[in-house]
């Protein structure tokens, strides 16, 4: 099947999917299209006890789709860039130190605390799994996904102060995360898990690491925004203007990649330089600013869409053995713990002076929804480390955060908070 095909299929997909959902369902379509691809899938397991051939099709069609390299290699610049354009900066900029805690300690306390509980949860009930191998699935589930926060916060009605936390934490958090997946992921590869001589080389490779990918996407993604800025600054062609801002996140993905440099960091920085009010009032034309934005929301609703479509398509891969099920159904419940205990010091340490609403903890444990990125680096992981296992337990933990966390994160920040308070605060 040519890539043309099995692009044609998703967008028809899609489409299908979020007509039925706009005109009857009418939830997030975020939400909506994966349940409603969700449901799909189960009809083509069904349909296999007909006739097979429906259910062959769509797993060829699967197997056509390299889920890894189409999100974390092509997608997410994109969707980085969109949702960071138009993120409040100012806002943002108030709660920096939060959310740089919250994106880097946060989630090495939430790695550890995940992989630790996976670790005796999953050998209890007869799994048999390396330690390293679960700090591997701490890894890749801890990190909130930008993907999915962006397309549920803002339909949440979430107040804008606590939205700007959990929004910025998700732009940001996933390069961290990605980076100390990688750096578990080469320490199990080299058969160095668990074993006290190498401590320092890895506690090194972190920061070599974290030093290269990190900081320099963040530099590069500086870089390329300014650039971006007074490119647009120095005409007045929208046409023109929005290929640039396009030749930004494509030239400026494949050059972070080509430099080992986080390349979705640096499309956050970017989006949020490009975006921010005081750029944007300087380098771009009311009829500019216009046409930029509905093309970054195009881009990203489309996107949006086909992601959350290949989501729900993604439960073909998924193994529905009893135990891996089971495993699944825990992997939420201390999932959600750990990120409630990561995020306990960092609320208490800026609660005063900040004014953080009350419950922030609470709200930010539930508003922290899983996306494609953990499916995408479940996907990666090879065989030997419990492959079938981590893909079914973060499909699990994902569904339901999606679905579940998406669809009453509003009505708990209405039951903590009080709906007089949201009112004012939105």
């Amino acid at each position: 099947m040519d890539l043309f095909t099995v692009a044609s299929i998703l967008i028809v997909l899609s489409a299908l999917f979020g007509y039925v959902n706009v005109r009857f369902l009418k939830l997030p379509n975020t939400i909506g299209l994966m349940i409603i691809a969700i449901i799909f899938t189960l009809g083509l397991f069904i349909s296999s006890y007909v006739t097979p051939s429906l259910l062959e099709m769509a797993e060829n069609l699967i197997a056509e789709i390299d889920f890894k390299t189409i999100l974390l290699d092509i997608m997410l610049g994109f969707l980085l860039f969109a949702g960071a354009l138009h993120t409040n900066f100012d806002q943002l900029k108030v709660q920096r130190w939060p959310v740089l805690i919250f994106a880097t300690v946060g989630i090495l306390t939430s790695t550890f605390l995940v992989g630790t509980a996976s670790y005796f949860l999953f050998n209890a009930i007869g799994l048999e799994v390396q330690f390293v191998h679960c700090l591997l699935f701490g890894a890749l589930i801890s990190p909130t996904d930008p993907i999915a926060v962006l397309g549920i916060m803002k339909k949440a009605g979430v107040p804008k102060i606590l939205e700007t936390k959990i929004v910025g934490e998700s732009l940001f958090n996933d390069g961290v995360g990605v980076v100390i997946f990688l750096t578990i992921m080469s320490i199990a590869m080299s058969g160095s898990g668990g074993h006290a001589g190498h401590e320092e080389g890895g506690i090194m490779a972190v920061v070599q690491l974290f030093g290269q990918e990190v900081i320099g996407g963040i530099i590069f993604g500086a870089l390329i925004g300014y650039v971006t800025y007074r490119l647009l600054k120095s005409i007045d062609d929208y046409e023109i203007e929005v290929m640039i801002t396009l030749a930004c996140v494509m030239g400026g993905y494949v050059l972070a990649h080509h430099w080992h440099l986080s390349a979705p960091l640096a499309m956050v920085v970017a989006g949020l330089i490009v975006g921010n009010d005081t750029m944007r009032d300087t380098s771009m034309s009311e009829t500019t600013e216009k046409f930029v934005d509905h093309f970054w929301e195009l881009v990203d609703i489309l996107l949006n869409a086909l992601l959350f479509v290949l989501i729900g398509l993604e439960l073909l891969v998924v193994s529905f053995e009893q135990s891996y099920v089971m495993a699944g159904l825990m992997a939420i419940v201390f999932v959600l713990l750990s990120r409630y205990l990561s995020l306990l010091a960092p609320v208490r340490l800026f609660a005063k002076k900040l004014e953080f609403l009350p419950n922030t903890t609470t709200l930010m444990t539930w508003g922290g929804l899983r996306g494609g990125i953990s499916i995408a680096l479940a996907l990666s992981l090879p065989e030997e480390m419990n492959r079938e296992l981590f893909i079914t337990v973060t499909y699990v933990v994902v569904v339901f955060s999606i679905i579940v966390q998406g669809l009453t994160i509003g009505n708990l920040a209405k039951k903590l908070l009080g709906e007089d308070r949201m009112e004012k605060l939105s």
